[in-house]
């Protein structure tokens, strides 16, 4: 499966490694009389208006009903985007993808006076609607969110209008989107014996992984020079991205797009400004780091191609899926047979797409809905990296297995504040049983990628988030969010983060250009929370035994949202309102390096 195959022809050979999305719907026809019943539901919402004061039986069967078109609209949705995501150059997915789209636009603009009316109703009222009620107390978590919201709703007729706008302030996510995985296309990568090397989203990284520096610049190089080549274009996407999370903010009365972000997962943003202080008090670490990559790779300029080669030449650790899924069960046994049982459903039940194909979209995630199983998207490459990817998503799938198991479905699709927490934890405990049975060789090679992992996702993703909140305080201020502008403010970041032992150049100060996240409204610093998060509970989990594993599963992600998700952390046994996890993490990360050196000189 080295040759990229077409989709069908993926499908056709190989289609245990691909997931089944007739779990969902089982043809097309059934997509579409789904999505005809739920186009059917829109208008029903007409006899809830301005009376959902009437009692709190009208009140819940209002909830009732949107949770329940809701639920099979996410279905729909879910569908016609994973059928788009397996092959984005099909132009008969991509219309399934948009009219879902389109119908989700229409059922939010149907109930868009929902909140608005709910607000209308005196607060004293509500609560006792609520405790005389009792089915209406599935949704007394969601009324006392709403209230919280009373500052930032505007009037029905505004809420609608805002609603319908959507559509179009989603061009610069949607435009960036495909032009990215579909349209662009880059030259191959040529290595040091002339031999040329397919170069797309997903194999540029194992070409920055390779021994072979030639072949790294030529990737590195290959890749920049076309996102260069739109510097101007892209540049004025993402300002449109940043502009659109401005008027969104401001149109609610939010004072930035930070604080309208946060405060839909109730996060405060000191938790934001602590995860970046914290960070910077610990990049002598990264800078450490970086000094001992050049040492050992012997360069007299070390370029940002070099960050990704392995510092262990002399050592194969080639990981085939199978093999993968293997190290996957034995490192996961420490969360016992309730968790256990889920990731063998997911493997048994074809819940992976697991390798590239023509036109699929790059990189890997877990997604689903309350009615679905979770399904994981992968583009298998044989690395090590490629075992933490599936590591990692099927942390996330068996978080959302859990959630929509065991909470209603306004209460199971978790938060994603805590969304990176189950599926790092998953990757420390993968960590440590691959420490304890390994070879000193393969040891070294891990903790080589263990540092890695702490790189991009602790240092880097913080590097990301301090960027993207840097260029909304421009817009903020009125100043002009230009390429240059954002070129130089990378640039700027990029060579505080990594030090002087790493070259900063014009290419590494576009990589801004090809960072999907940016255009996800302030998600990117959870990564580095999360991943603090994760250290703290898998240390709990293997030091404590049943008791953290129980206090995890059953606190933690079997809660969705039905609490506040700084609570259901603090629950679970971690309190990230303290900069003590960041701390925390840059101290395991201190550990492995010191582990790192030491073995390297034995």
């Amino acid at each position: 499966m080295s040759q990229q195959l077409t989709r069908e022809e993926q499908e056709t050979k190989y289609p245990e490694y691909t997931w089944d999305l007739t779990t969902i719907f089982e043809s097309d026809d059934a997509f579409e009389t789904a999505f005809a019943e739920v186009e059917s539901y829109l208008g029903q919402e007409e006899q809830f208006k301005g009376h959902l004061a009437d009692s709190a039986e009208t009140l819940y069967q209002a909830l009732a009903l949107e949770q329940e078109v809701g639920s099979k609209l996410e279905k729909v949705y879910v569908y016609a985007h994973l059928k788009q995501d397996q092959d984005t150059a099909n132009d008969k997915y991509t219309g399934l993808e948009s009219r879902a789209h389109q119908l989700i636009i229409k059922f939010n603009a149907s109930w868009s006076f929902l909140v608005p009316e709910i607000l209308q109703i005196d607060e004293a009222q509500i609560q006792s609607y609520i405790e005389a009620y009792e089915p209406l107390q599935q949704f007394a978590f969601d009324l006392k969110l709403i209230n919280e919201k009373r500052p930032h709703v505007l009037s029905a007729d505004k809420e609608k209008l805002l609603s319908q706008a959507q559509d179009a302030l989603s061009t610069p996510n949607n435009v960036y989107g495909m032009f990215s995985n579909a349209d662009l296309e880059f030259e191959d990568a040529v290595d040091s014996e002339g031999n040329k090397h397919p170069l797309t989203q997903g194999t540029f990284i194992k070409c920055l992984e390779s021994d072979d520096r030639v072949l790294r610049q030529s990737a590195y190089n290959n890749l920049y020079n076309k996102y260069g080549a739109y510097n101007n274009t892209l540049s004025a996407t993402l300002a449109g991205e940043v502009k659109t999370s401005i008027f969104n903010a401001r149109s609610h009365n939010y004072q930035t797009a930070r604080e309208a972000a946060l405060s839909n997962n109730h996060i405060p943003e000191e938790v934001y400004d602590n995860l970046v202080k914290t960070v910077h008090k610990y990049l002598p670490l990264l800078h450490r780091y970086t000094e001992l990559r050049k040492s050992l790779l012997e360069l007299d300029d070390m370029k940002m191609y070099d960050l990704y080669t392995p510092l262990v030449k002399d050592v194969k650790f080639d990981m085939p899926y199978e093999e993968a899924k293997s190290w996957m069960l034995k490192a996961l046994e420490p969360m016992g047979e309730e968790y256990m049982n889920v990731v063998r459903e997911g493997l048994n039940n074809r819940w992976v797409d697991v390798f590239e194909n023509k036109g699929k979209r790059s990189g890997g995630y877990s997604s689903g809905a309350h009615l679905t199983n979770p399904f994981i998207l992968l583009n298998w490459s044989n690395t090590v990296s490629d075992l933490y990817t599936l590591v990692h998503e099927f942390g996330h799938s068996v978080h959302s297995y859990f959630s929509r198991k065991h909470q209603p479905a306004n209460a199971s699709d978790y938060t994603i504040f805590v969304a990176e927490v189950a599926s790092t934890c998953n990757e420390a405990l993968l960590s440590d049983y691959m420490d304890k049975h390994l070879d000193d060789d393969r040891r070294l090679l891990l903790l080589n990628q263990e540092l890695e992992r702490f790189r991009a996702t602790l240092f880097r993703q913080t590097m990301f988030a301090e960027f993207e909140h840097k260029i909304h305080q421009i817009e903020e201020a009125g100043e002009p969010l230009t390429a240059t502008r954002m070129n130089e403010e990378y640039a700027a970041l990029n060579k505080l983060y990594f030090g002087d032992a790493v070259e900063t150049d014009e290419h590494i100060s576009k990589e801004w250009s090809r960072i999907p996240h940016f255009y996800m409204n302030y998600y990117v610093y959870q990564y580095a929370t999360g991943y603090s998060a994760a250290q703290s509970l898998s240390h709990q989990i293997l030091t404590e035994g049943q008791p953290a594993v129980e206090r995890y599963i059953n606190e933690f992600l079997k809660k969705g949202s039905s609490d506040y998700p700084i609570e259901i952390l603090k629950n679970a046994g971690v309190d990230m309102t303290s900069p003590e996890p960041i701390e925390q993490a840059c101290e395991v990360f201190e550990q492995k390096l010191d582990a790192f050196e030491k073995l390297m000189k034995a």
